[in-house]
Parts: structure tokens; sequence; C-alpha cells
């Protein structure tokens, strides 16, 4: 089977690698999105899936706009079966999607129809729940609309992150294409339309994203550092510095201070801020400019009094 596979972050990478292993498959090319200038030294990064694309040396194309002429011409001259896509990043034209011989397949990093769109994984964990897991489908000209062909279900332990999350769907998604990819094969695939009855949808997040709201509950707090780490983090301000968050948690009382107010200062008892309903406690942390240590660490070198307020801007 030659196909084009086509992801840019890092939760494709895996899957690049499991198809390139399958004796049955061809990688004609590697779609991914430009490079990027990042970091305060502006250095070109090249995508992850670009660097690994380079180590097992296959074609790399990246082009500004994929549903461009030129280059569905330049697709339509290596005459594949198939486009595989995991977390690309742009939409594909219709032309495109209905190009190759088996049509277009995507991995998704949820149960759909729920969690449709960029941060399935964040939100998963954002909401509290207790599974989600990964879908292979055909691809349609909606957002994440297209039929299901396979769904695995995956435990959201409680220690994890949204970067532990990713990890484990990264792994399970790439088996999970790889047993969609061979049964393609065999013509031996069944497909399923999803219900819009109980589709959800999630946004692309930013950094200004990660801002704490004190104003939510602790509990709701607890995911949302969770769902933030690492990417893109959760942050708030003191004494206008920007303090990052990596690990909170909820924990039982109430006062009548101000959300996001510090109740405790100790490095012995930790740092327990007021919510909008509840205590949380904050574990790991990371004030600008500084390395990221224990509650306990910063304040035995950082002498913060009872009553201050977290801020939500510098």
């Amino acid at each position: 089977m030659k196909l084009i596979f086509a992801g840019t972050p890092d939760f494709a990478v895996l899957s690049l690698r499991k198809l390139y292993n399958n004796d049955q498959i061809e990688i004609k090319a590697v779609i991914t999105q430009p490079d990027r200038r990042q970091g305060r030294g502006k250095k070109v990064q090249y995508p992850p899936v670009k660097k690994e694309a380079l180590n097992l040396e296959l074609k790399v194309m990246q082009p500004q706009n994929i549903n461009d002429d030129d280059f569905i011409r330049e697709i339509e001259k290596m005459d594949i079966d198939l486009i595989v896509v995991v977390a690309y990043g742009q939409i594909l034209s219709k032309k495109i999607l209905n190009m190759p011989h088996y049509g277009c397949i995507n991995l998704h990093a949820s149960l759909l129809p729920v969690y449709r769109g960029s941060s399935p994984i964040q939100q998963a964990i954002m909401d509290g729940r207790k599974k989600t897991g990964v879908t292979t489908m055909f691809m349609d000209k909606g957002l994440d609309t297209g039929d299901i062909i396979y769904q695995k279900e995956v435990e959201i332990k409680r220690n994890y992150n949204a970067g532990d999350l990713h990890d484990r769907l990264a792994q399970i998604g790439a088996d999970l294409l790889d047993k969609t990819l061979t049964d393609l094969s065999r013509n031996d695939l069944t497909r399923r339309k999803q219900n819009e009855s109980k589709a959800s949808y999630t946004n692309k997040l930013s950094k200004e994203d990660g801002l704490i709201d004190w104003e939510k509950t602790n509990q709701k707090l607890y995911y949302f550092v969770k769902a933030m780490n690492p990417w893109p983090g959760s942050f708030t301000y003191l004494n206008g510095q920007l303090l990052k968050i990596f690990e909170a948690e909820p924990i039982k009382g109430n006062t009548d201070k101000k959300p996001g107010s510090i109740v405790e200062a100790d490095p012995k008892k930790g740092l327990i801020v007021q919510t909008g309903r509840g205590l949380l406690k904050l574990n790991k942390l990371q004030l600008a400019g500084r390395k990221k240590m224990s509650s306990s660490d910063f304040l035995r070198g950082n002498k913060i009094e009872q009553d201050i307020k977290f801020e939500d801007k510098e």
C-alpha cells in the first residue's frame, strides 16, 4: 500500500515510525507544517515529524497551503492509495480527500464524536474524565466528522497530566492506526456513522489560556493545572511576577478570604490558596527567571505574607 503520511507534532511521531516498520506499507512522502522560528534566539525549528522523517530517510514536503493547486498536482503524480493524517494542522480540501484510491484516514486523540478539534487531550483532563481514547476514521470535509473505523478506550489515571496522557495515547494510537491499515489492505474494515447528538468540540490552545482563574473551585483548578501541564502551562502573578504552577492538589477547608488569596505560606505546611470554593495546595512551581521547585523550597527562599493575593496580570 502506497501512502502519504501527514502529521506535525510529537503525537504523530510514533505513528509514522510504526507505519514505516510495516512491511506492507510504502511511505511515498511525509507532509508536515513549515519550519518555524522559535525561542529567544528565533532559531529555525523543524517539526518533530520532519525530524523523524529525515532520520528514516523519507521524502519531506512542507507546503504553506496543502490545498494549493500546484502542490495537489505534485501529490497526483505519486499515484498513492491512501493519505494518513495524524495531527497535521491544516484542513484538507475535498479534492485531496477524494484523490487516493482508499481515501484519507485520520487518527484522533479522543473517543469521537466527543472532543472533536485541536485540544482533546487537555479537555478530557480539564473535564475530570476517567476515560478517553483514540479513534481511527475515514475523513470527510467536516471537522473530525467522518465515519469511525476503530476506537480504543484508555483510562486517565489520577496522576496523569496532559503530557502523560499524550504519550499514552500516542503509543496506543500508533498501534490502532497500524491495525487499521493492515485490515484495510485485507478489505476487512467496517465503518459506522458518528452520533451527532453526542458531538462536542475543543479549541486550539494558546499560552494565554493557561492563566488561572481563582474564582473557579479547587477541584476544577486541580484538573486545570494538570490539563495545562506541560503546555501551555498554568500561571498566575505574584507581586507583578509571573508564577508558573506545575502541580497542585485540592484540600479540605474554606475561608472567607477572596479567591486567589494566600491562606498559608509555610515551608512545612505548604503554599495554600483560597479558590472560588475550597482550598488549593500548590506543590510545584516556578517564578519567572528561576528554576522549577517544590513549594517548600520556594518558601524557604521567598518570604510571602498571608493575605497576599495572586493576580491575573503583571
